[in-house]
């Protein structure tokens, strides 16, 4: 009677008590029966004995069992022995604390599944406040276990050194890529402190990013340089996640530790090929300041390397130029690469230097650009040749012009407007396909792709059509024009004037038709001579036949 008389009264109190119910509070005299049945997670309450006093729809969905076969049936029934023994130190935790989180259950169902679930649970007070039994919610486990070995899973198989730590720094959990890295046995690592492995400054450090795992969720880059079994420091970088709970409290953290000894190779090898580059070459953040250059860009603009480093490109370029260069660098950061901006440095003398700039982007392991890396050319040397290039183009006495890869004229001297009788504005920026038929551009853009796979072409007939409209007959030889990379992308075309030539070979053609007809006469002429003189010759042999026959008469005669 007695053990009737409490199941009543903690059913009564359940019904009119405010109680908290995970989190959530019952307010005035809300029937916390409405909240129970209610509930999406499976509810109960029972005694302080573990006797089940009232369920909700949940329970019975979870563990297959009616309502009726529930209720009055002591939770021992559905857990083992020693869960029931962990359930009722639990009850004893929630008399005196007021709430008991995460204990973990294995209730078998109806069908006799084993049902993986964690409790959370608050105190059933009376009006006086005693505790006088528990109300429990239940949160089936089955996809979190399918989560969380998935995740255990992962991390065993992960081809990177994974490791979970606590709060503190004691290492939990961790994958067989950890020991072929430090060359300690798992059981060796387990259980550990990190601060085994890694100095006392490290350690610091370490514990300070898993604060800020805590307050940010995610840490990236901290060097840690932990020591093998061998002894050897191994340079690594870390990026670690947040480890939490089912509430969503961060209870440890997830490390994922980076190799670096190859990339600091790698690392060391660039610096040195910078450094013994023969260009100048300089390393710079997406800001502009100069991080590191090599002893070429000391000698290029006469500043000492501690005069240039941590230094702005703005200080020995215009406003102007330090905008482009930053427009460059955002280039950069979209496409990995940029060419040929042109940059006039101020040189320690004042000097101003055109250059042009090569850069590509600098990016950290994760490959995100973090700044760039630029090779300067002094164009000095290159602006000179350039400029008697154009010296030589402007005075050459024939018609000379140059144009790109798709027959554009860019640039002429004035021997060509003396040819075609056109101004040289009338010509610049015009397709050769104005001044010439359809058949020779194509002829000529054929010559344009021989320049660009031989170096030159030579001898193509152009006939352009004047200004006056006469068809001036022209022979082209054309050469590559380069950029400063070899890259071909252009011609340099020179024409000659062919009407004079052709003027000659129509004279010799004239020559050569009256010489030949000279020839005819002559030898009509010595055909009749000829002729003439073998008859005489005839005659004469005639005329000394008769003699000889006179003779010999006038000798008979006189016998």
């Amino acid at each position: 009677m007695e053990r009737k008389r409490q199941s009543a009264e903690v059913l009564q109190t359940a019904r009119v008590a405010p109680q908290r119910l995970d989190g959530a509070r019952a307010t005035g005299a809300m029937d916390a029966n409405i909240i129970i049945g209610n509930a999406p997670d499976p509810v109960f309450v029972s005694d302080l004995e573990g006797r089940i006093l009232q369920t909700n729809d949940a329970v019975s969905q979870l563990l297959g069992f009616r309502r009726d076969e529930v209720i009055e049936q002591s939770l021992s029934r559905f857990i083992s022995p020693e869960e029931t023994r962990e359930f009722l130190a639990a009850l004893r935790e929630v008399v005196e604390r007021g709430v008991t989180r995460n204990v973990r259950l294995n209730p078998k169902s109806a069908t006799g599944e084993i049902i993986p679930t964690a409790l959370n649970a608050s105190a059933l007070r009376d009006s006086n406040g005693k505790a006088i039994g528990a109300i429990g919610i239940l949160r089936d486990m089955r996809e979190i276990g399918k989560a969380r070995a998935y995740a255990e899973a992962l991390i065993k198989n992960a081809p990177d050194p994974v490791f979970v730590s606590d709060l503190e720094g004691k290492i939990i959990e961790s994958n067989d890529a950890v020991s072929q890295l430090l060359g300690f046995r798992r059981d060796e690592v387990i259980e550990q402190s990190l601060s085994r492995f890694i100095s006392p400054a490290e350690a610091r450090e370490f514990l300070a990013a898993l604060r800020e795992v805590v307050e940010r969720g995610v840490i990236r880059n901290v060097r840690l340089n932990p020591k093998s079994a061998t002894g050897e420091g191994i340079p690594t970088t870390l990026n670690a996640s947040a480890l939490r709970d089912s509430d969503g409290k961060a209870i440890g953290a997830i490390g994922i530790l980076r190799d670096m000894r190859e990339l600091d190779k790698a690392r060391a090898y660039a610096e040195s090929l910078i450094k013994n580059a023969p260009d100048p070459v300089f390393v710079s953040d997406l800001e502009g300041k100069i991080l590191e250059s090599n002893d070429a860009v000391s000698q290029l603009l006469g500043f000492r390397r501690d005069e240039v480093i941590e230094q702005s490109l703005s200080r020995f370029i215009s406003p102007e130029e330090t905008r482009e260069f930053l427009a460059a660098l955002r280039e950069v950061v979209e496409r990995g690469v940029i060419r040929n901006v042109r940059l006039n440095p101020r040189s320690a003398t004042g000097e101003v230097i055109p250059t042009t700039l090569n850069a590509s982007a600098l990016r950290d392991s994760d490959g995100k650009a973090i700044g760039a890396i630029g090779i300067l050319r002094d164009m000095r040397e290159l602006d000179k040749a350039r400029a008697y290039a154009e010296s030589l183009i402007k005075n050459a006495p024939d018609p000379v012009f140059v144009s790109d890869l798709e027959g554009k004229i860019l640039h002429t001297n004035d021997a060509v407007s003396e040819v075609l009788g056109f101004r040289r504005d009338e010509v610049i920026e015009q397709s050769l396909s104005r001044f010439i038929s359809p058949q020779e551009t194509r002829e000529f853009l054929a010559a344009v792709r021989e320049v660009v796979e031989r170096g030159v072409t030579r001898n193509v007939r152009l006939n352009p059509r004047a200004a006056t409209g006469e068809v001036i007959p022209t022979g082209l030889n054309a050469s590559a024009l380069r950029d400063s990379d070899g890259k071909v992308i252009g011609v340099i075309g020179i024409l000659r004037d062919m009407r004079a030539y052709e003027r000659v070979v129509r004279d010799l053609e004239k020559s050569k038709l009256e010489l030949q007809e000279k020839i005819l006469e002559l030898e009509k002429f010595e055909e009749v001579v000829v002729g003439r003189e073998i008859k005489m010759i005839a005659l004469e042999k005639e005329v000394e036949r008769w003699q000889s026959e006179v003779e010999r008469l006038r000798g008979e005669t006189q016998q």
